[in-house]
């Protein structure tokens, strides 16, 4: 039903009622969602192993997932998590190895599907896991990072260093060293966990689960603001159909005007039919100087925020009305020419160019507002998640 409200009022321009549908929703509204999240990083890291011990299995038993020291996964194994309801895990092929390059990693691997990441790494931070909270950044997702075989590194140390040994103040070390990398690619307050998978009830693990569970209303609807997007795409793309009908109707009335045998009256009415039906197009879809204004103050953004992303005319009405004039400018002299010499012949030239030209104007025009709306309504929607982070 809110999913009914959210694309009613997306048809019927008012976004601002749109965001607010979400923002009303109690967080448990969002428990019935589902999430996938992406277990990544690089090959031998862990990953598989980690996903075994989130879903209390081990190595080799039914269901588990297959861990190795070779990589041979060639596509994504998912798996549901037995304790969060609605969540799947993702066991992705490790990333940078000949298989799956960075560059091409994300795209291979259609990870746009996924909403949520754990980063798993079993070393230092490293330019690889730097990379990878990049790209998940700007997909506008969240992250934890996971830094796997604790007790590799405690026995390595202990073993190393036997008189100096103090394993909490080793652990804070790894977790710091993780957290500077995590904070340095601009996620705030990054969640870094120290885990072995061998031993789940140890380290930062218990606090991992924990962590996952009480944040999971929270994810499900970040997850959930992160689909609106291709939810409101269709509706747009309806209603700018719906529309197509009045540029018609606009382009015939504005022919009709054209045939008066009055010089210069085709080039005013094209001129002012054109500016106005502009302005309608703005207000029906909802991005409007007063409509951007309320939806700015809705989503807590600078106007100016959602305007920078609108490329269509309708920004700089004036240039609007310029390519208007140079293009049938040209045109209207020729047939006043002709008008004084053969009136009818003259009348018939300017309405077929008040046609012509007012028609393939305002489709561009309906077509550039309709695109601005979903930059806009998508900007709006990423202020709203970076609201509840």
């Amino acid at each position: 039903m809110a999913l009914d409200e959210f694309k009613a009022a997306v048809y019927e321009g008012r976004l601002t009622d749109a965001i607010s549908n979400v923002q009303q929703r109690p967080l448990e509204s969002f428990n019935s969602h589902t999430l996938s999240i992406a277990i990544t990083g690089e090959s031998g890291s862990g990953k598989s192993s980690l996903i075994n011990a989130m879903r209390g299995l081990c190595a080799g038993d039914e269901g588990a997932a297959e861990t190795g020291m070779l990589d041979t996964m060639r596509e994504p194994m998912v798996y549901p998590d037995p304790i969060l309801p609605g969540v799947t895990l993702w066991d992705l092929p490790g990333v940078g190895t000949f298989y799956f390059p960075l560059d091409t990693y994300f795209e291979r691997l259609n990870l746009s599907q996924c909403e949520f990441f754990i980063i798993v790494g079993s070393q230092r931070f490293r330019s690889d896991h730097a990379w990878l909270v990049r790209e998940i950044q700007r997909m506008g997702k969240r992250v934890y990072f996971v830094r796997s075989k604790a007790d590799v590194d405690l026995d390595a140390s202990r073993r190393q260093r036997p008189s100096s040994y103090n394993q909490e103040r080793i652990l804070q070390q790894i977790r710091e060293d993780c957290r500077r990398g995590v904070a340095a690619e601009g996620v705030g307050h990054p969640q870094v966990f120290v885990v072995s998978s061998r031993e789940p009830n140890c380290y930062d693990f218990p606090l991992l689960r924990q962590t996952l569970q009480t944040e999971l209303p929270s994810l499900k609807r970040h997850a959930f603001l992160l689909s609106l997007p291709a939810v409101a795409s269709p509706i747009i793309n309806q209603k700018k159909d719906a529309l197509k009908g009045e540029v018609w109707k606009t382009a015939l009335f504005l022919c009709l005007l054209a045939a008066i045998p009055v010089p210069g009256l085709a080039f005013l009415c094209t001129f002012f039919g054109f500016r106005k039906h502009l302005f309608r197009h703005y207000s029906s879809f909802g991005v409007d100087d007063r409509s951007l204004s309320a939806l700015a103050r809705q989503v807590g953004e600078p106007v100016r925020e959602l305007t920078a992303v609108m490329t269509s005319l309708g920004t700089t009405p004036m240039m609007a009305l310029k390519l208007l004039s140079d293009s049938v400018g040209a045109a209207v002299m020729v047939a006043e020419y002709s008008w004084k010499r053969l009136p009818v012949f003259g009348a018939m030239v300017l309405s077929g160019v008040a046609l012509v030209t007012t028609y393939f104007m305002l489709r561009k025009c309906l077509a550039s507002v309709a695109d601005d709306t979903q930059r806009v309504l998508s900007k709006a929607l990423e202020a709203e998640r970076e609201n509840t982070i």
